[in-house]
């Protein structure tokens, strides 16, 4: 499931220059370096400008001193940045853009998640839970074998979550004065990218917000030339985005704790960069790349799997069609003039494609088969698609990647839209209490990769919480005030004990839209094409 959280976070501190009506004098507080400056201040004055100024300052420097994880006011627990608040820039234009050889250096300013660049003889200790630098022109002051650096670090990309990241392995960086080491067991001559896939993963949303999406912002600048490490290495995961992961890299990934030898690089990233929920953003990339960029990614990677699909279906086709013609050798004439009307009927014009992505157990649409009906009234081919935890991801890409509009329940499936082609219509059917997750984690980042986005939020009605609670229920009229109470009552309430009952008359004006912004994009393509 999404996890769901929200914060506020404080503003960052300037300088702030405050006129003080009754002794008209000209107060400037710099913060910034703890110090206050008073221009003329009247004595009986003095005291009340020391106290404001305090607590001023107070205010300021509050969230340098409490945990990462406090927030002021949240929605939703635990607490996530505001939007806006990514994690930094590309690798190389982030505050370790520039490592000398023989040095560690770590980013830790990002909410989300640390980042640690090592560059010169990085060597693999995986029976310490280490990644060693050796260096061997550090001073003469040290002593050979002494540590120069130590960094502990945990690659995981929901570093604000305390919870899940004690779960999350720590690594060692160190950094150490020798004079002599002993060969590597395997040497690389690219840089490596240590990360976790421990956490949340299984769960197709954090899978790509947390890891994927995290994997293409941090390497793709290397242009495949570059070999993953990975901590908490799971052979389904490598299968499952092996068709993504040849697309960043040109080398077989490495399990950590699974491969004792000593891999030795140049250089290595040590964590993942995430921007924001499932997206890019081009103003922190190298190139300007988008998560339309990401998308283009996707495409070439499971575009030659579903080539073989199509082929290996060609071929069943043929079959089929020659063992018919044998059996029916004899009456071929009616079957032609049969194939040519049916061809006829199912296709008097090309009809828009549209996908439910349907549900089973919670948050279910139990009138699914009136709105398959109802959509092909309308105009619609329809195709019911219900993925899950072992159905081949090209297989659900070459779907969506077909479909002009795609319909589904908020929860972590509609993590799908990223397979639908820019321009097309995404329709999120918004249970009760799930308003602000679903245009968080879905809604906004559908926009920024160019769909169409429709929200449908739901009334109590048709919700089946309404056969369980009176209708002044605060549960039916108030669901924010439930989720204050804290994220094990969303998750009780409007997770896992909530199925949708579609009031099929509001809900179709949504489908007709959808449907006349489908013809009219065909029709726009159309007058575009070369005569």
């Amino acid at each position: 499931m999404v996890h769901y959280h929200r914060s506020h976070q404080p503003r960052k501190p300037n300088a702030d220059s405050t006129r003080d009506e009754d002794s008209h004098t000209i107060i400037t507080l710099d913060c910034s370096t703890s110090s206050y400056y008073i221009k003329r201040t009247r004595p009986k004055l003095l005291s009340f400008l020391l106290l404001i100024t305090f607590l001023s300052c107070c205010y300021v420097f509050a969230p340098l001193f409490l945990p990462t994880s406090f927030s002021f006011s949240h929605l939703y627990s635990p607490a996530i940045p505001s939007h806006g608040n990514s994690d930094g820039v590309d690798v190389n234009d982030s505050t370790c853009s520039s490592v000398s050889a023989g040095t560690i250096c770590c980013d830790r300013s990002g909410f989300r998640s640390d980042v640690c660049v090592m560059k010169g003889d990085v060597r693999t200790h995986s029976a310490s839970s280490s990644i060693l630098l050796y260096n061997r022109r550090s001073s003469d002051n040290v002593s050979v074998g002494e540590e120069l650096q130590h960094e502990k670090i945990k690659p995981y990309t929901r570093k604000w979550e305390t919870s899940v990241m004690k779960t999350i392995d720590e690594l060692n960086l160190i950094s150490k004065k020798v004079n002599d080491v002993g060969g590597c067991d395997v040497q690389h001559d690219v840089p490596a990218v240590f990360f976790s896939n421990g956490g949340y993963t299984g769960n197709v949303y954090h899978e790509f917000n947390d890891g994927i999406i995290p994997l293409y912002i941090t390497s793709q600048h290397f242009k495949k030339k570059v070999v993953f490490v990975i901590l908490e290495y799971h052979s389904w995961w490598i299968m499952k985005y092996g068709d993504i992961l040849s697309r960043l890299s040109d080398f077989p990934p490495i399990d950590f704790r699974g491969d004792n030898r000593t891999h030795c690089f140049p250089e290595a990233i040590v964590g993942l960069r995430i921007h924001d929920e499932l997206t890019v953003d081009s103003a922190l990339m190298k190139g300007n790349k988008s998560i339309v960029d990401f998308r283009n990614l996707l495409d070439q990677a499971y575009w030659p799997r579903i080539r073989g699909l199509i082929q290996k279906e060609e071929r069943k086709a043929q079959e089929q069609s020659r063992e018919q013609q044998i059996s029916s050798s004899q009456s071929s004439e009616t079957s032609e003039q049969q194939y040519i009307e049916q061809q006829v009927q199912e296709n008097p014009m090309k009809k828009p494609k549209l996908v439910i992505l349907s549900r089973s157990g919670s948050r279910a649409i139990t009138n699914e088969n009136l709105l398959v009906k109802m959509a092909k009234e309308i105009g619609f081919m329809v195709k019911v698609l219900k993925p899950d935890s072992t159905t081949e991801m090209a297989k659900i890409y070459r779907t969506l990647n077909a479909s002009d509009v795609m319909i589904g329940v908020h929860g972590a499936a509609m993590t799908h839209f990223m397979f639908l082609r820019p321009g097309s219509v995404f329709i999120q059917v918004v249970p009760l209490g799930t308003t602000w997750a679903a245009e968080t984690y879905y809604g906004e980042p559908a926009r920024k990769l160019g769909l169409k986005y429709i929200g449908y939020e739901i009334h109590p009605k048709e919700s089946t919480l309404y056969e369980k609670y009176d209708k002044n229920d605060p549960i039916l009229r108030d669901p924010t005030s439930i989720n204050k109470k804290g994220w094990e009552y969303t998750k009780k309430i409007y997770l896992d004990s909530q199925n949708v009952i579609l009031d099929l008359g509001r809900f179709r004006k949504r489908l007709h839209r959808a449907y006349e912004n489908t013809l009219s994009k065909s029709k726009l393509n159309l007058q575009h094409q070369p005569l």
